[in-house]
């Protein structure tokens, strides 16, 4: 068996002391370029991995975050991801990803995980209506697309409720009557300011609709379609994956969209500018919002803060081919 590489083998390979290496290993004190390259390819030649726990034990940190979500394979969230390592890791932060499938079960295990993990602060996305009890008080916390109205906690968010009811006036004043709206699951934060919006527009302009409840999958949509017994004028649905899984089973009958029945998006994922048709959606900014959720963990752990309030981005119609004026 191969021993353990120590700090004490890289310092007699580079012909240093320990606590030279020590300050090339954490950066805690300047040492002399020419010492610094002994170390780095003492280093190199020994395959040395420091130990990071031990180092996080030392120095109180371990310059990791968690980030919890319901499902890395929704590009949705994927993008939210990116925004949060790519400013993270220009400040030599990991993030730890961790996917909850919108399980509370799940999140609490995920929690307790990152917790014992020492992390040193967690962004989090998932259903957020038991998780104030959750959190560790020494553990700083931002919400991402989730808010709990509580000024303990920071959170990112845009606004779904304008977004969605913009929305709705568009497709009314492109003479659109009959509505079918498919929610996400209303303990979700966004699923339900977007059914809050179409509650409101609903009672506000009189329209014909009913409602259905899906999940934020493709799959979902293509389940609740299936239940659809009566075309209505248009399908909003609360998200872009949920109007490509009811376009996908329309077609399967013969069905054209725009022609035949509009249908709607929320979040304008990346792929929605290239489905057939395009999508009619609403922007959401959710590169900036990841990277804004980064900056702010960032900003609470240098500054020893305890929260930033909010951060709401407002968010934008894209019209395109799915949906149709009617005469």
């Amino acid at each position: 068996m191969n021993k353990q590489i120590t700090i004490k083998d890289i310092a007699k390979e580079a012909g240093v002391s320990i606590s030279t290496v020590s300050r090339v290993v954490n950066s805690s004190l300047p040492v002399k370029k020419e010492t610094k390259e002994k170390v780095l390819k003492a280093i190199e030649k020994l395959n040395y991995y420091p130990d990071s726990l031990a180092r996080s034990l030392r120095v109180g940190y371990t310059k990791t975050i968690g980030i919890i979500i319901p499902n890395i394979a929704n590009p949705f969230f994927a993008t939210i991801v990116r925004g949060a390592e790519d400013f993270l890791r220009s400040k030599g932060f990991s993030l730890i990803i961790c996917n909850s499938d919108n399980n509370i079960a799940e999140e609490k295990k995920l929690f307790k995980t990152l917790i014992e993990k020492k992390v040193d602060g967690i962004l989090y996305s998932g259903i957020g209506d038991h998780v104030e009890s959750l959190i560790n008080r020494n553990i700083k916390t931002v919400f991402i697309d989730r808010v709990i109205k509580n000024n303990k906690f920071s959170y990112v968010c845009s606004n779904n409720y304008n977004g969605m009811y913009k929305l709705l006036e568009y497709l009314y004043n492109s003479n659109h009557r009959k509505f079918i709206f498919i929610s996400g699951k209303r303990e979700i934060f966004s699923a339900a300011e977007r059914l809050r919006a179409f509650q409101d527009f609903a009672n506000e302009y009189k329209i014909d609709y009913k409602i259905f409840e899906g999940e934020y999958t493709h799959e979902s949509g293509i389940s609740v379609a299936k239940k659809i017994k009566s075309l209505p004028d248009v399908v909003v649905c609360a998200n872009d994956l949920l109007a490509y899984g009811v376009i996908e089973h329309f077609k399967t009958k013969g069905l054209k969209v725009p022609k035949d029945v509009s249908v709607t998006g929320y979040d304008d994922i990346a792929f929605s500018k290239m489905f057939s048709p395009p999508l009619t959606t609403v922007k959401q900014p959710i590169y900036e919002m990841g990277k804004t959720a980064g900056e702010m963990i960032f900003t609470i752990l240098s500054k020893t803060i305890d929260h930033i309030p909010v951060k709401q981005f407002e968010n934008e119609i894209i019209i395109r081919e799915s949906t149709r004026r009617r005469n």
